[in-house]
């Protein structure tokens, strides 16, 4: 399905990370893959995971540094000339943002969030645009916390509400160039970085149960998702966020 094509993965932390299991699913259909990592205590759990995979790029790219988003992407082109789809999975808020009320959170912590979390979608679509010479798909993560107020997520809500509204205006400019822009909200998963959310025991717990399949989605499922967007099967689809979250987001009182 993705036969001579170039990937760039952001946002692999360790194995349990949606990001990986993007890459999975496309390394399994025929992508090369690029992976990027934030500061080096993170550059041996990418190397190692990257490093299972065929003719793998592993760059660092903090993007709050736009010198390394611009190597990064020279980086990438350098090695395969060009780039067919990108997935972004980068998220981050101060701890103490995600905890107690919205309405105290600080100037910094919602700069960091809003940078981090939704500005990093636009600074790589830019840079990769270039790339994408014969079009190209570009999927972020998005969480339902971006429509709902959802307890403990507070800024990261207000930030992956920003995320869904870029996809929206990125898909309207890129689209004549053929670059799809696509948001998977995916339901509660228990990552690295979920964990950050106060609670998010009791989150699964009760999102398990009130969906209508009964249970939580898997890392896996959202990957086939990020695989499908980037494929030429959704040749059709963009500026969307569709729910991978076995059904939670449907239901009512």
């Amino acid at each position: 399905m993705l036969e001579n094509k170039v990937g760039m993965i952001f946002g692999v932390a360790n194995k349990r990370s949606i990001a990986w299991a993007c890459a999975e699913s496309a390394s399994s259909n025929g992508a090369k893959l690029a992976f990027t990592y934030q500061g080096e205590r993170l550059k041996e759990n990418v190397e190692k995971l990257a490093g299972e995979l065929p003719d793998s790029l592993i760059v660092p790219c903090d993007v709050s540094n736009q010198s390394d988003v611009d190597a990064a992407f020279a980086a990438v082109g350098d090695k395969y000339g060009k780039l067919d789809f990108l997935v972004h999975s980068i998220a981050f808020a101060p701890k103490e943002a995600l905890e107690g009320e919205f309405v105290t959170t600080t100037r910094d912590a919602f700069r960091t969030a809003l940078e981090i979390s939704a500005y990093s979608l636009t600074q790589v679509a830019l840079a990769a645009a270039p790339l994408m010479k014969e079009g190209g798909s570009i999927v972020t993560m998005s969480y339902y916390g971006a429509e709902k107020v959802v307890s403990n997520y507070n800024v990261m809500g207000v930030a992956k509400a920003a995320l869904e509204a870029s996809v929206r205006y990125l898909a309207a400019d890129l689209g004549k160039q053929n670059i799809r822009v696509n948001a998977i909200s995916a339901g509660p998963i228990n990552t690295l970085s979920a964990r950050g959310v106060k609670n998010m025991g009791s989150l699964l717990g009760y999102v398990g149960e009130k969906s209508p399949l009964k249970r939580n989605v898997t890392a896996a499922e959202v990957g086939n998702t990020a695989l499908f967007l980037v494929s030429d099967l959704a040749s059709g689809i963009t500026g969307e966020t569709i729910y991978v979250d076995c059904g939670y987001n449907i239901m009512g009182i």
